[in-house]
């Protein structure tokens, strides 16, 4: 089974890849004492990259990072790589719904995209990438208690109606953008 130090150091992000690899890769958890890797990337892939690249440098190991980007039409592609602070720094998850809501207060135009970009990177520099994207829209309020970061406001397109929030993690992951990305993922390193 292959082995992969998870770059991220977001709990709820950590969770939901090792729930996805389950069985596939082992997983093991960023070392403590590792540095936040400053984020500065203008790509998704980008910013994966760097996480990725720094975790395999600093363990001697192959390293698993994503990142992840709510791109909103009406907002022109915003929030997209500054999702994750897209109401500021230190922002929290609530702040982040908070902001993107407020933006959309009566515009009728919903459509959005969560896109992810899963990444391994190797000590000697080798790399695979994938892409997983899911289309949604952005309900008018915030909708269930399950998830994290903007669950509770996007309504994938190939789901019943309910947010990412309303579903169990499983009906999540198989939906997801995370869960298409870390899938391909997979299948490119195993391309038997």
């Amino acid at each position: 089974m292959l082995e992969l130090v998870c770059a991220s150091a977001n709990p709820d992000k950590v969770a939901e890849i090792a729930a996805i690899l389950d069985g596939i890769v082992s997983l093991l958890p960023r070392p403590d004492g590792i540095p936040d890797v400053v984020e500065d990337a203008d790509t998704l892939e980008g910013n994966a990259r760097l996480k990725a690249v720094a975790i395999a440098a600093a363990t001697g190991l192959p390293a698993v990072a994503d990142d992840t980007g709510l791109e909103v039409v009406a907002l022109d592609g915003r929030p997209g790589v500054y999702t994750a602070r897209f109401a500021g720094e230190d922002a929290s998850y609530a702040d982040n719904r908070a902001k993107l809501l407020a933006e959309l207060a009566g515009n009728q135009e919903r459509q959005a995209h969560f896109r992810t970009v899963a990444m391994v990177v190797w000590p000697d520099g080798r790399e695979v990438a994938a892409d997983g994207c899911c289309d949604g829209t952005i309900p008018e309020t915030e909708r269930g208690e399950r998830g994290f970061g903007y669950d509770a406001v996007f309504v994938p397109s190939d789901g019943d109606g309910r947010t990412f929030a309303e579903m169990s993690s499983s009906e999540k992951d198989e939906l997801s953008h995370r869960g298409r990305a870390f899938r391909a993922l997979l299948a490119a390193l195993d391309p038997s």
